[in-house]
């Protein structure tokens, strides 16, 4: 009997114990009293009544990621393929997801399958194929709309894969052949062409520079022809200038000098001796060629004057 106060303290310890609850982070506890719904306790310590209170489930707050298997669908034009899907979702109330629905992962999985069914069946198989944004941004609005009762929130919904037939998937591989050789075609004759074009522009040009360098050499040519015809134009002019000079100068001396009449017959006489060198082809005489001494005499005096 000595070791019973013993015994009874060690089951008040354990009790106790047991009574003492810790909630970890991102997670909710729900507590039930006698069956019934009491409380969810969130992070921290917290005390439970023994045998009357009980944690009737723990929940995970974080954002949760469902991988379904691939779900046969069919299109609008009767094509039968199958649609992998991703869910994330997070319980934002763990009492409506204690005792909303019995099993909420089998609901989503099943309610998942039916919208996707509603929506592919809206849509043809191209539009399928191109739509999956259209397609995720729906499947999320309904699911989430149809999951807030059971404090679910849908974050996103995507497509992993479309599977379409063996059949369909050889023909779109066939058509993506096609549709890359014609685009390589496209390509090899777009690059011809602006190779062609980049060719001509480049004789253009040439022939163009070729024709400016003629151009200017032609003008730097008559510029040269032009400077020389002007500076022979000014040597001749010069070279009169100064026969001129010379011719005036001589008869100006000639007046100084004041020659007399033999002397201007004996000078007539040289010029008719020079005349007759050999060098013209034909010679006139005076008859007179005293008439011709006159004549000289008159062309002094009036210089003289």
């Amino acid at each position: 009997m000595e070791y019973v106060p013993i015994v009874i303290l060690i089951i008040g310890v354990v009790l106790a114990a047991s009574c003492i609850k810790i909630v970890p982070q991102a997670q909710a506890y729900i507590v039930e009293r006698l069956g019934a719904y009491q409380a969810t306790w969130s992070v921290g310590f917290h005390w439970k009544w023994p045998i009357i209170d009980n944690v009737a489930r723990k929940i995970v707050l974080k954002e949760q990621v469902i991988d379904f298997p691939p779900q046969p669908v069919i299109t609008k034009d009767n094509v039968t393929m199958r649609i992998d899907t991703v869910i994330f979702f997070q319980i934002t109330d763990p009492r409506l997801f204690t005792y909303g629905v019995e099993n909420p992962l089998m609901a989503i999985e099943n309610l998942t399958a039916t919208t996707l069914r509603n929506i592919i069946g809206e849509l043809e198989l191209d539009q399928t194929l191109t739509s999956r944004e259209i397609i995720n941004t729906r499947m999320r609005s309904e699911l989430d709309l149809a999951t807030d009762p059971w404090g679910i929130k849908i974050n996103r919904v995507e497509l992993k894969d479309i599977i379409p037939p063996p059949a369909i998937k050889d023909s779109m591989e066939k058509q993506m052949k096609a549709e890359r050789e014609r685009r390589e075609t496209i390509l090899v004759a777009e690059g011809e062409k602006k190779s062609a074009i980049l060719r001509a522009e480049g004789k253009k040009a040439a022939l163009v520079l070729e024709a400016e360098a003629e151009k200017e050499a032609a003008i730097l040519r008559a510029e040269a022809v032009k400077e020389a015809t002007i500076r022979e134009a000014e040597g001749k002019a010069e070279a009169i200038k100064a026969i001129q000079l010379a011719n005036a100068e001589g008869i100006r001396y000639i007046n100084e000098s004041n020659p007399s009449n033999e002397a201007i017959q004996l000078k007539s006489l040289e010029t008719f001796q020079k005349a007759c060198d050999g060098q013209a082809t034909k010679i006139i005489i005076p008859s007179d060629l005293q008439s011709v001494a006159g004549l000289v005499t008159g062309i002094t005096e009036v210089a003289k004057k």
